[in-house]
């Protein structure tokens, strides 16, 4: 036992005098500059080692206590310098305490055997009735559990993932669980085989059983108030409090589950957020919301949603078990009273509104309405394209981004329009033309997997894609033209070539990262093959990924003005890059334009209703404004009006250079 030393005569004598207890002293080793008086009415056993104690801690209240041991059981644990121990009613055993962790009033903490604490549990998401089970572990990221659980016609890929896992279990498996430096244990029941990673403040918790709270000094983890967890892994930054109820279950850096909230065999990635309701089975993956009392999410996959309250679904039809499960893709929500049967699969960035019971699937079509009409789905496609609400969605994730931990497990791609919705897009417009074709023009609606579409949606919803697609590809070829001076055609013809054919196939959202489906099933094959060998590898691939995002989107894009625009960028003229410049412009602002027309729905006198008690219209107006504002000075509408500004000015800055050629 390197730096520490057996207690002498008189050491052993006077923490007896002082209240202690020991069978076998010998047994208990201390560090030069050790002080007995800070050790009071404590009792030891079994192989003890403690530190030195020279710092005063402030407590609420202005109160300061000196760091010490008193009023406690310790067995078998080591406790490091300036550790504050004290009122521990039952027993500490089995731990490693480091520097300046603070313990008070609670009764026990405590590792009984061998234990993973948490780590390689099971946790059935998805489908409840098992079948997609992800073992978690300290480090896992969402696109990690994305392969495990989705990927299952690759039982290669998942038993080397599993073995994988299993071998980071093993070299976190001990007798020994451990409090990090600077965490705070305080106000609490019972912890049973659970570590605290460093800087955690664990306040009030009623039992924790078989789990990590990881944890950093950058972004400390809090568990609060009558919370009960068992087999469970937190990251760094999670928040965790007002008796919610944990079991099997990942929570993310930067997640917020409060509010009584109930969770079983789920996964939260980063900045979910979870109040009042239930989850059971689901995997969410970024930016999952659900703040209601009335809500329950099961058995479904999500990524960016915001469940309204009373959002439901059902996976059980009572023949053989809950044994179904539904996909909502990114940037979703579901309104008030929702509901939808499983299996069903909702394309990105949709509203759902009212109650759907025949399984729809509307994943080809992105940015669009799903609504219920007398017991039957309609569709409105494309028609979130010019929500104000879609585009301040999209504005408000990154500055929601609580994660201050220097280490992201998870990568995000918070772009609303990219390859993969981008695809989506094109697929959709590509089908509407194909349901117009084989129905006949003069048909009033149209059946696709059980929802119907209106004649006037779907020619709508054919004008939206069309210019969604416009505004993506110009977003990107204007990018690269304003960039720099170009001296001739030719030379701006060079710097549009794309530097090679990656990520021109199909793209996938990964559980928050939008990336090339070829690097995927690159990445799946290597690891079956055997030439990556530890998570560590995979997690380095995902960050290159995210850093190649860009260069890959051009290549894409390249490929898709051939395709859908018939513009070949390798021989195109400067007549083309105008005409397109001005369809981009043209595209951009008619969104805007939407998109300011839809705000403003928010200021008309409907809108307005409520407001003004005592008075008539003149004090209603006024009230109105006082409250929310003027329109025009809205930060949303000043948003816009100064978007369309700027694209103006761009589109004709451009345009310029090109006929400087």
């Amino acid at each position: 036992m390197k730096d520490f030393r057996a207690l002498t005569t008189e050491e052993t004598e006077k923490l007896e005098e002082q209240g202690c207890m020991c069978n076998d002293w010998s047994k208990v080793h201390v560090k030069d500059g050790f002080e007995t008086k800070h050790v009071r009415h404590s009792t030891f056993s079994g192989e003890v080692r403690i530190g030195c104690f020279s710092k005063e801690f402030d407590f609420p209240g202005g109160v300061k206590k000196h760091s010490g041991i008193s009023f406690a059981t310790i067995h078998n644990s080591s406790i490091g310098d300036n550790v504050y121990i004290s009122q521990v009613r039952n027993q500490i055993a089995n731990y490693h305490i480091e520097d300046e962790v603070i313990i008070e009033n609670v009764d026990s903490l405590t590792t009984e055997g061998e234990s993973c604490f948490g780590n390689g549990e099971k946790i059935a998401v998805l489908n409840e009735a098992g079948g997609r089970e992800v073992p978690i572990f300290n480090e896992l990221s969402a696109h990690t559990a994305y392969l495990m659980a989705f990927y299952r016609h690759r039982p290669k890929l998942i038993e080397k993932l599993y073995s994988l896992v299993d071998e980071y279990c093993s070299n976190v498996c001990s007798t020994a669980g451990s409090i990090k430096k600077g965490a705070k244990l305080i106000n609490s029941r019972t912890l049973l085989n659970v570590n605290i990673g460093p800087s955690a403040k664990v306040e009030g918790i009623y039992r924790l059983v078989n789990g990590t709270i990881n944890s950093s000094p950058d972004h400390p983890t809090y568990f609060g108030p009558g919370v009960i967890a068992e087999d469970f892994i937190a990251a760094s930054g999670a928040e965790v409090t007002d008796a919610t109820l944990i079991s099997k279950c990942f929570i993310g850096q930067g997640c917020v589950l409060g509010k009584h909230y109930s969770a079983e065999n789920s996964a939260f990635f980063a900045n979910c957020q979870g109040f009042h309701g239930e989850a059971c089975s689901i995997f969410a993956g970024p930016y999952t919301v659900s703040h209601h009392k009335s809500t329950l999410l099961i058995a479904g996959y999500y990524s960016f949603l915001n469940a309204g309250s009373g959002s439901n679904q059902s996976n059980h039809m009572y023949k053989l078990g809950p044994v179904h499960q539904g996909v909502v893709e990114r940037g979703s929500k579901t309104t008030s009273d929702s509901y939808l049967l499983w299996p069903a699969k909702i394309g990105p960035f949709s509203l759902v509104m009212g109650r759907h019971y025949r399984n729809p699937d509307t994943s080809c079509f992105p940015f669009s309405y799903l609504i219920e009409n007398k017991d039957e789905s309609y569709l409105a496609p494309g028609v979130n394209l010019r929500s104000i609400g879609t585009i301040r969605d999209a504005r408000k994730w990154p500055n929601r981004d609580k994660r201050k931990d220097p280490k992201k497990l998870d990568y995000i791609t918070f772009n609303l329009l990219s390859p993969y919705s981008v695809e989506k897009i094109i697929s959709g417009k590509h089908t509407l033309l194909k349901l117009k074709e084989t129905s006949g023009a003069t048909s009033e609606y149209f059946m696709y997997n059980s929802v119907k579409i209106e004649a006037n949606a779907l020619e709508r919803g054919i004008r939206l894609y069309e210019t969604g697609i416009s505004k993506f590809l110009g977003n990107g070829l204007l990018k690269i033209l304003e960039s720099k001076e170009y001296d001739s055609i030719e030379e701006l013809r060079k710097a549009l070539k794309p530097s090679s054919d990656e990520g021109t196939g199909q793209w996938i959202d990964m559980a928050g990262m939008i990336v090339p489906k070829e690097k995927v099933l690159e990445l799946v094959e290597d690891v079956e093959k055997g030439k990556i060998n530890t998570l560590r590898e995979i997690d380095n691939i995902f960050q290159s990924w995210q850093n190649s995002y860009y260069q890959w989107v051009w290549n894409w894009s390249v490929k898709v003005f051939k395709d859908e625009l018939d513009i070949d960028i390798n021989s195109i003229t400067r007549g083309e890059l105008l005409d397109f410049i001005s369809r981009w412009e043209h595209a951009v602002l008619s969104l805007d334009q939407m998109m300011f027309e839809d705000a403003r729905k928010e200021f008309t006198l409907k809108a307005q209703t409520g407001f003004g008690m005592d008075g008539e219209d003149e004090i209603r107006n006024t009230d109105f404004e006082q409250v929310r504002g003027a329109f025009e000075k809205h930060p949303a509408v000043c948003d816009i009006l100064e978007h369309s500004q700027k694209k103006k000015e761009l589109a004709a800055k451009v345009s310029e250079k090109l006929n400087r050629l």
